[in-house]
């Protein structure tokens, strides 16, 4: 197999259609599909199937298509890094994040590396779960999240834990309370992320759940702002970690808990084994002081 060949796969396999997936490729459709037989072909087993509503992946498909995307990942990243160190001979740094951590300390991080000359940073916006095949595959060095994942070539830290917040519309019945979960579980539930799980999604249930308290989710969306805009709008309402209070919003108010202890972790993970580098033990040493 060449990387223009599983490059032309992963195309094929995200778009799960032949016109579109030619389309991006600037190629008809008929020469494609050639490619992708061919593949089968040389590998000697079927990737898609064609079903009502398009193609699907088979279990195979699937499998080449993980193993795939982190090798094309890990080309690209190598190559980014090459042509930034050929620019600014200056070694990359690669930071992954969850989106509700980059109201708080992580910028603060940013700014002070930004303000070193030893490193270029590269900010990349991933779920946890993504954070550690990017860790694998090389494309970041450290990241920052919410989940615990047992993986034997990544290690996790947590740096602190942080309480949970309710955001509101503006003039809801509980704006001026610290209300419990019992009372926030009256109203519809907004979750996000939606994809891909486990999140910050599954825990929020998690906590109501373990309680015995049945919720109604009216709505689930992969990203923050969005969830923030369907709070504004009144459709419901949803639990963030405390530094979100910070995305000054018009239309949604922050009140905090009842319970103290409702909680997220915020969690540093890196390649296992690189925690005592220099540069990390440098980082470890700015997050501390923020904290």
């Amino acid at each position: 197999m060449e990387l223009r060949q599983l490059r032309t796969f992963c195309i094929v396999a995200e778009e799960l259609n032949l016109t579109r997936a030619a389309e991006r490729l600037h190629m008809t459709q008929p020469p494609l599909s050639r490619k992708i037989k061919a593949l089968e072909e040389e590998l000697g087993s079927r990737l898609f199937v064609r079903s009502p509503q398009g193609l699907a992946l088979t279990a195979t498909g699937q499998f080449l298509y993980e193993q795939a995307r982190q090798l094309l990942d890990k080309m690209e990243t190598t190559a980014m890094t090459i042509r930034r160190m050929e620019r600014h001979q200056r070694p990359l740094l690669g930071i992954g994040f969850v989106p509700s951590v980059f109201y708080d300390q992580l910028p603060l991080l940013a700014r002070e590396l930004r303000q070193k000359d030893e490193v270029e940073l590269s900010l990349i916006e991933l779920t946890t779960v993504q954070q550690v095949q990017a860790l694998k595959t090389g494309r970041i060095d450290i990241g920052f999240g919410r989940l615990k994942i047992d993986d034997p070539d990544v290690e996790q830290e947590v740096l602190f834990d942080e309480p949970l917040m309710a955001a509101l519309p503006e003039g809801h019945p509980l704006e001026d309370t610290t209300p419990t979960l019992e009372e926030l579980a009256r109203y519809p539930l907004i979750l996000f992320p939606a994809q891909p799980r486990p999140s910050l999604a599954d825990m929020v249930q998690g906590l109501f759940h373990r309680r015995g308290i049945k919720t109604r989710v009216v709505q689930e969306t992969n990203e923050l702002q969005t969830a923030l805009g369907l709070v504004a709008s009144g459709l419901g309402i949803t639990l963030v970690p405390e530094q979100v209070r910070n995305v000054q919003r018009s239309g949604i108010v922050y009140v905090r808990l009842a319970d103290a202890t409702l909680t997220t972790p915020v969690i540093c993970s890196r390649r296992r084994g690189e925690a005592g580098s220099p540069l990390m033990q440098e980082i470890g040493a700015l997050l501390a002081r923020q904290r």
